[in-house]
């Protein structure tokens, strides 16, 4: 036989397995090619060439009858292992069960939606796929592209402003803007004016770490200025700087109101417009037909939306 290095693989037509499978089975050139659909002679031509490849006749003819050579029955099952897993692995493409799936789901998110939503995501996946692991990825406007790409990621979420040309992505609710301070220390009565708020030092949740946002130029149109002291991307650091101290924040609503805090802060309207912002679901365009992408959108959407209310 030919030894397995010298054979050049990229010219190999997997068909010849199929021809000999055939061959095999029925012992006959005619019938063979008829079951295959192809003409004898081709069936003929696939015969010598198969002869070639494994150096050896494989099948001659005894009457009316192509009769397997001791070589042909020594690798019959192996060429039937082979084109079973072909089409039973490769070519059959498996129906995505929730119940069943022991893989990871990967999501990113940004600070925010990580803060909020994370535990809810977590239960409802491990509730429909008690098997599955899921992986939670920080990202960002400016790395969500790359993150998704490097650590395979089903779906990001959070507040993108600007979608990739490669990606898809579904709308899923308007975050408004609310100010967080301790107002005993404070000693703030129930609403908050302008001229107040600017006078009180202000602490930022800032994911560039800048200390400016466009509330500085609303301020500004009224002819004032706040003096922010420090600025943090975590929401959790910011919160826990305003207990007990003369601070203010301008926090989304729902990290305001989020459960578990023993910290007796109040939220109050801003007294200046401050820009609401969306939180969208994303995901690569090439995973927008995968089964386990459309479960676990439509599970995140639940989640979200459902929170939400």
């Amino acid at each position: 036989m030919a030894n397995s290095e010298d054979l050049q693989w990229r010219n190999i037509d997997l068909n010849l397995l199929v021809t000999f499978s055939y061959l095999y089975r029925y012992r006959s050139v005619s019938i063979a090619a008829d079951k295959s659909f192809v003409s004898q002679s081709a069936m003929s031509h696939s015969l010598g060439r198969l002869r070639q490849l494994f150096d050896d006749p494989l099948f001659v003819r005894k009457g009316h009858k192509m009769e397997p050579t001791e070589h042909a029955h020594h690798i019959a099952p192996t060429v039937s292992q082979l084109l079973d897993s072909i089409t039973h692995n490769l070519l059959t493409k498996a129906h995505f069960s929730p119940s069943n799936y022991t893989g990871v789901c990967r999501i990113g998110l940004t600070d925010y939606a990580e803060f909020i939503f994370a535990p809810a995501i977590y239960d409802q996946i491990r509730q429909q796929a008690p098997s599955a692991q899921i992986s939670f990825i920080n990202v960002n406007r400016s790395n969500y592209v790359q993150l998704t790409e490097q650590d395979k990621l089903d779906v990001v979420i959070g507040s993108m402003p600007v979608l990739d040309d490669e990606f898809e992505s579904q709308y899923l609710y308007t975050e408004k803007h609310v100010c967080l301070a301790d107002a005993k220390a404070l000693g703030l009565a129930d609403k908050l004016t302008l001229e107040v708020f600017a006078g009180i030092e202000q602490a930022l949740v800032s994911p560039d770490g800048s200390l400016a946002t466009q509330v500085d130029k609303k301020l500004a149109e009224h002819g004032l200025s706040r003096h922010v002291t420090v600025a943090s991307r975590n929401f959790l650091t910011v919160r826990s700087l305003l207990k007990q101290r003369r601070l203010i924040a301008i926090v989304p609503e729902k990290m305001a109101q989020a459960q578990g805090f023993d910290d007796s802060l109040t939220t109050f309207t801003p007294p200046v417009a401050v820009a609401d912002f969306d939180i969208a679901m994303l995901w690569h365009s090439s995973r927008a037909s995968e089964e386990k992408n459309i479960w676990l959108r439509s599970l995140v959407e639940q989640v979200i939306v459902g929170e939400k209310d």
